[in-house]
């Protein structure tokens, strides 16, 4: 029997016939399947110090594309290409170090599928960088850009591997090397006098909130890109979404006052993504169920198209 305007769960809604929505590119993995982008979900929450379900993150930051097109008018782009989407990484219910080394696992098999030119993690708090960095610095030598209102090198000794500790642990387990960790956006009343220090003793390259707004975005990375680009062989960014104001991200754990605007954010991640050595990306610290109007996975979303777009960009350079 056919059911009159009956359509399956989910898919009942408006189409308009000449838009495409960028969420309707996401296509699951198959073996032996490449494209030019890819996302995996890694959702662990636990290890956050503050209270966080950034676990949720993944499929809200999904969703969130539905609110976007495939069609960049600024770039004169038409996204066709599927995304390969990996799907998440499993995690345990209680065992959090378990987890991160699943994370390590998980993504080296990912990585090494070489299904995709571009990869997109989606967190997930701030701890399943040091997993994503590792596995994707087996075989290289690996920078990272990392956006954020926090220099998340805290020491491990006060609450083991936290989201606040997974640079120190990456410059500690000789994993990526200080002077080719550039940190963008660290803010005020944030951060402890020792891990600025320990920065500083590391060779990190530390941006501040102030040094972005006299400098500009573009500056800064336009001299960093450089200076990594001669010394690494990959760029690996870590865009942490409270680098933002709370006025733009009011679904981040760590929300606060005197931080970047949106715009600033995405002209960063575009213009970065441009570099040819920037193909891996991870987005963390979202908090879904604090959210408002889906505002802070919405522009996890904008971030992804950003990303997609730098890459395209270089592409027709």
């Amino acid at each position: 029997m056919n059911l009159r305007h009956v359509k399956p769960a989910g898919e009942a809604i408006f189409k308009d016939r000449y838009t495409t929505k960028a969420k309707e590119l996401l296509t699951p993995w198959q073996k032996g399947t490449t494209h030019d982008f890819s996302v995996v979900g890694v959702p662990l929450s636990k290890p956050s110090i503050s209270h966080s379900g950034a676990s949720q993150a993944p499929g809200a930051i999904r969703a969130a594309l539905q609110s976007y097109t495939t069609y960049s008018a600024e770039a004169g782009v038409e996204f066709t290409e599927p995304i390969i989407d990996f799907g998440d990484i499993y995690m345990d219910p209680t065992d959090i170090k378990g987890n991160q080394h699943r994370i390590y696992e998980g993504l080296s098999d990912v990585y090494s599928t070489n299904a995709a030119n571009h990869w997109m993690v989606l967190g997930g708090d701030h701890s399943i960088s040091y997993s994503s960095i590792k596995a994707y610095a087996k075989d290289r030598t690996v920078g990272v850009i990392q956006f954020d209102a926090h220099h998340d090198l805290r020491n491990t000794e006060d609450g083991g591997p936290t989201n606040g500790t997974p640079f120190r642990r990456l410059l500690d387990d000789s994993i990526i090397d200080g002077e080719n960790l550039v940190q963008i956006g660290i803010r005020d009343f944030t951060n402890a006098k020792a891990y600025q220090d320990y920065a500083d003793a590391n060779g990190v390259a530390v941006y501040t909130m102030n040094d972005v707004d006299q400098n500009g975005m573009k500056a800064i990375l336009e001299k960093e890109l450089a200076r990594l680009a001669g010394k690494v062989d990959e760029i690996y960014m870590s865009v942490d979404v409270d680098v933002l104001d709370q006025a733009f991200a009011p679904g981040c754990p760590a929300i606060g006052p005197g931080g970047m605007d949106s715009n600033t954010l995405l002209e960063g991640v575009l213009f970065a993504s441009e570099n040819k050595k920037v193909n891996t990306m991870d987005i963390v610290e979202i908090d879904p169920t604090i959210d408002f109007r889906n505002m802070t996975s919405r522009i996890a979303a904008y971030v992804m198209l950003s990303f997609m777009k730098g890459k395209r960009m270089n592409f027709r350079n």
